[in-house]
């Protein structure tokens, strides 16, 4: 141990170091650099933020990675590592940034606002022209500008009154509005008017709320996989219990095995359904949680006279999450009244086949009795007959012996006196036969 230590502190030395090289753990890299993934982007104003989020596969999420690849090296630059998650690239006067997760995919681009107009038209110098590839199907879009407190008047012009959301964030260092709606672009506006926010914490703020809307579309995906598979479930409901009544009434195994299997037909196919939804469900929980952190972090407060993003989400936001909570609850409810019911009719199978078994030892029993008194019958015949053709020997012996003049009794007399000495001899071997069968 000492030697070990010796090499490892002389290791440490010719490296020019005074602290001994020890074993890296292979995680070790990736656990430190996840820290500092995806780091914010320092941000003034004014400026135009683009943001699209597009759901992707593992197949889809590699052809991108290797097109995103292709594509810095067309524009000058070096692509994302292999095996890499996030990567930036300058472009066209801004910067793209690339980040891939577990099923999405993301690219967001800001630059200098070239338009005086509030959502005016869009820098020329964006990459999401004819020569860009999307990865998957477009799920999220954002279009967010920062400009000055005082830059613009009649910002709120620019949003659907009905759903305007207005809020101060960050100790009202700055106010952010939106109404979460499309525009003729198919783009979710944001708007961040900066009060007195760094670069650094302003960068902060846009990526939250570029965040925010991402993981509250996706957070929504729940709901409508509960929707659909709400009819199924109530037709499971119905059915079992229909089920359940013809439990009630039924006899016989034939019918109540046909009952077993139909209820096992149906707990398989309620199983594959819950499981092919407990991915989305616990996803969508994930995804309010971050939602939920996300507008923490953000220390909002509705402006006077508005409503807070947090107010807006929430309206719609909790129901969705119940209406999963409530669908992912009906299916555990309805997984075990099936176990049960199963349960239940297997019991009665059970006993059934039981019942039968018993019977039919009952009746193997008496076939095995009867046999064992016919076998006894003819083991009696057996000795009267042996017995029968022993004597018959007996008296042709005696006959025989008198004819030559042996000193012989008469051969009638002789054969009488031996049938009953023949019948006990015979009749003992079968016994002694019989018995050492029975003890093997």
């Amino acid at each position: 141990m000492c030697a070990n230590g010796v090499a490892s502190l002389d290791q440490g030395s010719e490296n020019g170091s005074s602290f001994p090289a020890f074993r890296t753990s292979p995680l070790r890299e990736k656990v430190l650099g996840e820290v500092h993934a995806r780091p914010l982007r320092p941000l003034g104003s004014p400026r135009t933020v683009l943001h699209y989020a597009f759901l992707t596969g593992v197949q889809e999420a590699a052809e991108d990675h290797a097109w995103l690849n292709e594509f810095c090296v067309s524009r000058g630059g070096h692509g994302p590592a292999p095996g890499a998650r996030h990567h930036r690239l300058s472009f066209g006067g801004g910067t793209l940034s690339w980040e891939q997760h577990a099923e999405f995919t993301t690219y967001t681009w800001d630059g200098a606002a070239r338009s005086e107009t509030l959502f005016g038209s869009v820098p020329a110098s964006h990459p999401f022209g004819a020569a860009f590839r999307a990865p998957g199907d477009l799920l999220v879009a954002v279009r967010l500008e920062v400009r000055g407190s005082e830059d613009i008047q009649d910002w709120r012009e620019r949003f659907d009154a009905g759903s305007l959301t207005v809020s101060e964030v960050e100790d009202s260092a700055a106010l952010v509005a939106t109404d979460f709606r499309q525009d003729g672009d198919g783009l979710t506006r944001f708007l961040v008017l900066n009060r007195s926010l760094s670069d650094v914490r302003l960068g902060a703020v846009v990526q939250r709320l570029l965040e925010l809307e991402t993981y509250r579309t996706l957070a929504m995906l729940g709901l409508f996989k509960a929707t659909d598979l709400q009819p199924e479930i109530r037709r499971f409901e119905i059915e079992l219990a229909e089920l359940t009544e013809q439990i009630k009434e039924s006899s016989g195994l034939g019918a109540n095995q046909k009952l077993l299997g139909r209820l096992s037909e149906m707990a398989a196919a309620l199983e594959a359904g819950a499981t092919a939804s407990a991915f989305r469900f616990g996803a969508s929980r994930a995804y309010d949680g971050i939602v939920k952190a996300r507008l923490h972090a953000l220390k909002e407060k509705a402006a006077p006279g508005d409503l807070s993003m947090a107010a807006f989400l929430t309206r719609r936001l909790t129901p969705a999450m119940q209406t999963c909570q409530a669908t992912e609850d009906r299916q555990a409810m309805l997984s075990r009244k099936l176990a049960r019911a199963t349960t239940l009719l297997r019991t009665r199978v059970d006993v059934e086949l039981e019942d039968q078994n018993s019977k039919l030892l009952q009746s193997m029993n008496r076939r095995a009795h009867l046999q064992l008194r016919l076998q006894q019958t003819v083991e009696g015949l057996s000795v009267a007959a042996v017995s029968y053709y022993v004597v018959g020997l007996i008296y042709y012996l005696a006959k025989a012996a008198t004819e030559t003049g042996l000193p012989v009794p008469d051969a009638n007399v002789t054969t009488g006196l031996a049938v009953p000495v023949v019948l006990l001899l015979i009749w003992w071997l079968v016994r002694r036969i019989r018995k050492k069968h029975d003890d093997h």
